[in-house]
């Protein structure tokens, strides 16, 4: 559908995407089209011509933000800089900056008021896990990390960040979903080291 968009059509749609990242960064989940559209300064017709409704909003603030973690993720494979373990720890903590601040456990209420979207995050987090194990491979080959089922340390890893998003456990214990991810990926990263 993107497609079919015009240049200024597409700058609308990041603009309120952005704007989402904002509202819900400010507001958690239960932002509504009215905060949304002061914080744009845009009427909310002009969003609802980008965006239907609200879940379709929701659905592509999913594609957005998994995006932009696998655009950081290539640029952590490419960067030579950067040990096999220093590559993989990164990749597995990969949040870009502009989500540092939001609080993704906020997302728990997706499952009962939207269900699609909620399918769609976990959707997005089973795939695209090829270029990790790339590197993990190549961290095995180097004797860096112990020899590892990729279908156990990929559902561990999974099972764990689905957890953190959709309880609201994290925020009880006072833990912010970025200190959780890097508790989570020391405590992997320190499970296979060789």
């Amino acid at each position: 559908m993107s497609g079919f968009l015009s240049g200024r059509d597409e700058m609308n749609r990041e603009r309120i995407l952005e704007g989402t990242i904002k509202v819900f960064r400010d507001k958690g989940s239960t932002f509504t089209m009215n905060d949304l559209s002061k914080e744009l300064g845009m009427s909310k017709k002009t969003i609802y011509v980008a965006f239907r409704d609200k879940e379709s909003l929701l659905y592509n603030l999913v594609d957005y933000f998994f995006d932009s973690v696998k655009k950081c993720e290539r640029e952590i494979v490419c960067d030579d800089s950067l040990s096999i373990k220093e590559k993989f720890t990164n990749m597995l903590g990969v949040l870009p900056v502009k989500y540092k601040d939001v609080d993704l456990t906020g997302v728990a209420f997706l499952k009962d008021k939207y269900p699609r979207v909620a399918e769609h995050i976990a959707e997005r987090l089973e795939s695209g896990w090829e270029s990790t194990f790339t590197v993990l491979d190549e961290g095995i080959k180097e004797g860096i990390f112990r020899d590892v089922n990729h279908t156990v340390f990929k559902l561990t890893f999974e099972s764990a960040i689905e957890r953190f998003i959709s309880t609201d456990e994290l925020y009880r214990a006072h833990i912010k979903y970025s200190d959780a991810l890097e508790e989570l990926v020391n405590t992997m990263i320190g499970g296979i080291l060789a």
